[in-house]
């Protein structure tokens, strides 16, 4: 049938391990090698997409770039988020 969906095993790991991993390499981008902020999103993409194909969904590519796609959003989020909470304080 052309409706399946591919199964997903996901665990803990993925959220205490797999963001913040993706979230250091963003923010050793913009920190060490001095990435411009519009990259950043694309620094985090391509890194979740790597970090979930070849080590956290190992053998099972549908899984891997799903996934993928979802720890760079959660790291991306995150980022986002931190910094307009600061900037928020920051004019109050």
């Amino acid at each position: 049938m052309l409706n399946e969906y591919p199964i997903i095993h996901t665990n803990i790991w993925d959220a205490v391990w797999a963001v913040p991993v993706v979230l250091l390499i963003v923010l050793a981008a913009k920190w060490l090698f001095h990435v411009r902020s519009s990259w950043l999103s694309t620094v985090a993409t391509v890194s979740a997409l790597l970090l979930s194909i070849f080590i956290s969904h190992r053998g099972n590519l549908p899984a891997g770039i799903f996934m993928g796609f979802f720890y760079s959003g959660a790291a991306i989020g995150v980022l986002y988020s931190v910094k307009q909470s600061f900037l928020a304080i920051r004019e109050s």
